[in-house]
């Protein structure tokens, strides 16, 4: 088990690498991952944004407004960047506070009238002071970050009225971010206290217990209130505000017919690790408690309440929960209890990228590619690919002192590939800067559809040049983050912006030409060609000057980075820009390097079907050809098919053929699906 002190110095460690390959100060670093960390738990949402304003009796360094609960949080941050977790002091978090009251106050009259229009500070005054006027805002949430470790007693800080609002504080210190870390792996420990009578559904089922249960509204807002987007963290859905026809009518059956919504809905379905029912079989305590389907129906009668000042009082929402018992297979289930319950409206089936092929590919061809020696280093070293938050470190969690110092030369921090980071370089070379502006988990979000549909086309598609391709795009995204950091004419805003529309920029020019990056050149060397940072540094500072003069009727900056019409703008700069042809490869050489890859992964991929099918149990085939058997008139399988699985469950097959593998595999796998099998 990771200890407190290891985990701590495995974040600061995670700063100090950001800092130093991303051209960023190493508070910016700090305050960047402890945000992301905050975004996927729920404790922000994608809306943070980072800026600085820091002032005589003043100090923030961001904001975030939640826009469904209303809830405006702003931020500030204690960054110790000491070896040894570092005592956050009470004179220390009430000075903090003070500041950020003081930063409150002065936003509300107006603060913004005084900045310079460029900065990111001026966006998050301008901002503040809108959502206040119009009433947008139903509580102010003042946050602390911090690597250091403040005492139970000085984190329990009394809530306030600041300004006519409802005001409370919180300390999110190096012990918060470490109980993050151990939920996740004893997947997370949410425990819901409620009083709900239930009906137990008899199953003969050894993996999970099912219960049907009735939920008033005014406890479904509770539990919102209380826990917010942690209840969705495997929800494939995101609220889609009332735009929907079914919220729609949502809303008009709370509003109208409030004793009809358990007729009218559909309900919730949740699951949970564990149930406590008292004497009466009431559900008493709900563990790990996650709505897969109804995140709509909940976050809407949420925002009847508390938006529209609609009485829930009335409202009743029936609930499937189900209890899986076996936690090595829950988030299987889960997954599959999400994709088979969502079926009111569409759901993308991006939304499923969790169990994407694409992150077992990158995951391989991150074990089996080797990084050059570079820099005179003798060592070499791969890039590792974290499909989970947290992968890295776990894997070191076992590992004695010098299994972990072998790991750790051989993945060094700095070649850690995070798929969010990733999710930004690759929108970036595919054009989409607006995207990125819009945040990671948006970003991520977008990649996941371009990565699903290119799948869905071209099951070959992710090889290993595209993994090392893709490595180098992370060090020009990377890279180009640092050459604006280091700029004279950067003044400390808007950089995330720049280093996007850069990077797009890059690659519309080459694009015009008809030919391609050769992406091999950074992968080789693991940085930037120099011929390429003359070009570069001239397109950032254009697209800096560019996007901090946004056009009449722009609200801002940051919001005018948002719009598809400012990349248009962009795209159409003639900066006169050439790109030497010794970093270009044209259409037939690119053509050439992709049908040999696809023909060596087919290959791997036939290797590898044998092996999984070869090595799945015979009574697991037997079982397969009796389940197909018995719905052979319903199941489309043909006689050859059929022929083939009769065959593998009774031994014949010994090896079964790379074609006859993937027959079989395709079976198992539907059969999967279709849950003939655990």
């Amino acid at each position: 088990m990771i200890t407190l002190q290891e985990f701590h110095q495995d974040f600061l460690q995670s700063v100090l690498s950001d800092a130093d390959s991303r051209g960023l100060m190493k508070p910016q670093a700090f305050f960047e991952n402890i945000c992301e960390e905050l975004v996927r738990t729920g404790d922000l949402t994608n809306n943070y944004t980072a800026a600085e304003y820091i002032k005589t009796g003043i100090e923030v360094h961001g904001y975030d407004f939640d826009e469904e609960r209303k809830i405006l949080s702003v931020l500030v941050h204690q960054f110790f960047q000491e070896d040894d977790i570092t005592t956050l002091t009470k004179t220390q978090i009430n000075t903090k506070i003070n500041r950020l009251k003081s930063f409150l106050r002065k936003c509300t009259q107006g603060l913004y009238r005084d900045m310079e229009e460029t900065s990111d500070a001026y966006s998050m005054a301008y901002n503040i002071y809108r959502y206040k006027i119009n009433n947008e805002i139903n509580k102010f949430r003042l946050v602390i970050l911090t690597d250091g470790k403040a005492t139970r007693n000085l984190i329990e800080i009394p809530t306030e009225v600041l300004e006519e609002v409802h005001t409370e504080f919180r300390v999110i210190d190096i012990e918060y971010i470490y109980k993050i870390y151990l939920s996740e792996q004893n997947n997370n420990q949410l425990e819901v206290e409620i009083d709900l009578p239930c009906l137990e559904i008899k199953t003969t089922s050894d993996e999970y217990q099912s219960y049907l249960t009735v939920v008033s509204g005014n406890q479904l807002v509770d539990i919102y209130e209380q826990y917010g987007q942690k209840l969705f963290e495997q929800n494939v859905r995101t609220f889609l505000q009332f735009k929907g026809g079914v919220n729609k009518g949502i809303r008009n059956t709370i509003e109208y017919k409030p004793e009809m919504f358990f007729a009218y809905n559909n309900g919730i379905t949740a699951t949970a690790s564990d149930v406590e029912l008292d004497g009466a079989g009431h559900i008493t305590k709900i563990t790990n408690f996650q709505i897969v389907n109804g995140g709509q129906t909940t976050s809407a009668i949420y925002a009847a309440k508390k938006n529209s000042k609609l009485d829930v009082f009335n409202v009743s929402v029936q609930m499937k929960l189900s209890v899986v018992k076996d936690k090595d297979k829950q988030n299987d289930f889960v997954s599959k209890i999400s994709e088979y319950a969502n079926t009111q409206n569409k759901v993308n089936k991006s939304d499923f990228f969790s169990n994407s092929p694409f992150h077992k590919e990158m995951k391989n061809y991150s074990k089996r590619n080797w990084v050059s020696t570079v820099g005179g280093s003798q060592r070499r070293t791969h890039w590792f690919y974290e499909r989970v938050r947290g992968e890295y470190l776990n894997e070191q969690a076992y590992l004695s002192k010098a299994e972990k110092t072998k790991f750790q030369l051989e993945h060094p921090k700095q070649q850690l590939l995070d798929k969010t980071f990733l999710s930004k370089s690759e929108n970036a070379w595919l054009q989409k800067p607006e995207i990125v502006s819009r945040g990671a988990q948006y970003s991520f979000s977008a990649f996941a559809d371009y990565i699903t549909n290119w799948l869905e086309k071209d099951n070959l598609a992710i090889t290993e040049s595209y993994f090392k391709d893709a490595v180098a795009r992370v060090i020009l995204f990377r890279s180009v983050e640092k050459l604006v950091s280091q700029a004279n004419w950067y003044d400390n805003g808007f950089r995330a912006q720049t280093v996007a529309y850069t990077v797009s920029y890059l690659s519309s020019l080459i694009e015009k030409t008809g030919q391609f990056l050769n992406f091999n050149l950074i992968w080789e060397e693991q940085k930037l060609p120099t011929n390429l940072i003359d070009p570069i540094n001239i397109i950032s500072k254009a697209i800096y000057d560019e996007i901090t003069d946004p056009p009449e009727g722009s609200a801002n900056v940051a919001q005018w980075c948002k719009k598809t019409s400012c990349w248009e703008t962009i795209k159409q700069l003639e900066l006169g820009v050439v790109i030497d042809s010794k970093l270009l490869m044209d259409k037939d050489e690119k053509k050439y390097i992709n049908k040999e890859d696809k023909k060596d992964k087919k290959l791997d991929s036939g290797i590898e079907l044998q092996i999984i099918v070869v090595n799945i149990d015979r009574e697991v085939w037997h079982n397969l050809f009796l389940y197909y058997k018995k719905y052979e008139s319903t199941s489309s399988i043909s006689f050859t098919q059929l022929d083939i699985l009769e065959k593998m469950a009774k031994g014949y097959l010994t090896p079964p053929s790379e074609k006859q593998s993937k027959i079989l595999y395709q079976l198992f796998q539907k059969a999967s699906d279709e849950g003939a099998i655990a």
